[in-house]
Order: structure tokens, then sequence, then C-alpha cells
């Protein structure tokens, strides 16, 4: 199943014909074009569903907040401007045909390169943030998990909500990923997130009921179904601002954490490189840019001569 057949919500539904049939009359694209179109709205319309928003009801904020996690997912700079064109056409379709009065997508911008290094938390800063759940109420204990998996493995947001029980290997203690075009790895992961995991699964998961077709995914909500990305990015939000943190985090930014601690204290890179999933290696050299930086603050903070100006 394709990402347009995915949507069933039936408000988005109509707007997605609606969006084909006007590409098709009005812009005569070709079917390939209209497939590309519809593909990169559908990512709209998963985003919306999973806040409860309809076509009508989306903002520019919410826009650029779509983008800013395909941003955080390392989805191709090439392929999030494209996003963003179909977003711009797609709203204006909706103005022409008196859906929308306003173009919300009109003053969403172009993603740009990025010209800064991504934050990076400290042990310190992951632990203020651990604190920060009541590990009383079984949806945080649950959190908690999941802050010290991505954290401790370094997983995508996509792969820890597709992660399986049947993933887990506990006597090797490592997780079966299934990250970027399906390419499956071995991920090592430490003895105290994957207590924490089987502590979960054992005390809080086995209490919970399941939907049908749901049965193997590790981390569930309380309607019975897997998390959504849109989930962990929420939740996570709001504990670095319990934590008092003010720097700008994402689930992705715990991926980079992970890399940088093992860059900084001198793990080889093609080894990083395997455990990320990085087809290419250079992927990887930016944590040598960003271990260099450390080094660099370090001097700064510590050497002498650094702090006479």
């Amino acid at each position: 199943m394709n990402l347009v057949q995915s949507i069933t919500d039936p408000e988005w539904r109509r707007a997605l014909n609606a969006f084909r049939t006007y590409l098709k009359l009005e812009k005569q694209l070709s079917d390939n074009s209209i497939a590309a179109y519809l593909n990169d709205v559908s990512h709209l319309a998963q985003f919306a569903v999973e806040t409860g928003k309809n076509p009508d009801q989306i903002t520019l904020d919410d826009l650029r907040q779509l983008v800013g996690e395909l941003h955080d997912l390392q989805v191709a700079l090439a392929t999030q401007c494209r996003i963003v064109s179909g977003l711009r056409t797609f709203y204006r379709m909706l103005v022409i045909e008196d859906v929308l009065k306003d173009n919300p997508a009109e003053l969403l911008e172009m993603p740009r390169p990025s010209r800064h290094l991504p934050d990076v938390l400290t042990n310190e800063e992951i632990d203020a943030i651990i604190a920060t759940f009541d590990l009383s109420q079984p949806d945080q204990a649950r959190n908690r998990v999941i802050v010290e998996v991505l954290y401790g493995c370094g997983l995508r947001v996509s792969e820890l909500v597709n992660l399986h029980l049947s993933n887990i290997y506990p006597d090797d203690e490592c997780l079966l990923v299934t990250g970027k075009g399906d390419k499956q790895r071995w991920v090592p992961i430490n003895h105290t997130a994957l207590h924490l995991t089987l502590q979960y699964i054992d005390t809080i998961r086995s209490k919970q009921r399941i939907r049908p077709g749901e049965e193997n995914f590790v981390f569930i909500n309380r309607l019975g179904t897997h998390l959504s990305r849109n989930y962990v990015f929420m939740f996570l939000k709001a504990a670095v601002s319990a934590a008092g943190i003010k720097k700008n985090i994402s689930p992705h930014s715990l991926r980079h954490s992970f890399a940088t601690e093992l860059v900084t204290n001198g793990a080889d890179l093609r080894a990083v490189q395997e455990m990320l999933g990085h087809e290419k290696i250079n992927t990887t050299e930016i944590y040598t840019h960003l271990s260099h930086q450390y080094l660099r603050e370090t001097i700064s903070t510590y050497h002498p001569h650094y702090r006479r100006g």
C-alpha cells in the first residue's frame, strides 16, 4: 500500500480526489506527475490525521512543523522542496475551489541547506529530561523507556515506532532494526535500556488491550495501536521544556547525541556508520565536526590562553 492509499480519513480522501481532478483537468499533468503530487500532499494528510485536523483547519504553523519534521527525519532537501511545492499547489486549488478564503501555504518558505550543526544533549540533560516523567503513570513510564532507547541506540523515530517484539534479542543485547529502504541492521542495546524495555513489556504493555494487527509493535498507546512519530515529537518537546532546556530538541537530537558521544570518545567511524544505518560514510562524518566543536569549546573553557580574550 502506498502513502496515498493509506489515507482513509474521509475529509482528506475527498480533498485528495479533488486535487487529482484539478491536476488532471486544469493542470493537464501526466499520470506520473499527478501521482507524485498526491504522494507529497499525503505526507501532510498523514501528519494532519494524527493531530485530528481537516484540510481546511491546517495553519501555516502546522505546515512549518511538518517541514521541520521532514528535516529532522533527514529527508533529502530536494524532496522537502518538492513536497513544499506540492503543498502550495494543493492549497492554491482549495482557494480556487472556494473551500478556503486564505492560503496557509502562501508564506511557507522553501527549505534551505542547514548552516547550523544540530543541537545535542549532554548526559546531564538526558537525566533532566528523564526526571520530568512521572513513572507512576504508565504512559510516562513508557516515554522514559523511549528516551532511553533513542539515546542508547541512536534509532530514527520512525525505526522506534515501528519496532516489533520479534526485533528484540535479549540474550544478544541487540535489536534488529528496519531502516530506510527496508534495510535491516543489528544495533546493540545497553543493559539499562534493554532492562527497562523488557520491564515495560512485562508490566505495562501486557496489561493493555491491543487492536488486531498491532500485536507485534513494542510501543503501544492507550488506544491499543502503535505510537505515531508526531506523538514522540510532542511528548519529547514537552519534557525538554519541563526540564528547562532551551535547545531546539527533537527525537532526532537523541540520535545525534548518541553518535556524538561515540565519536567524541574515540569510536571508529565505520562502526558508528553501521549502527546508524548510514549508506555513505560522509553522512556519518558530520559527527567528526561535532566532536571538533566540542574539543574547541573544551579548550576555550579550560585553557588559560584561550580565556585571555
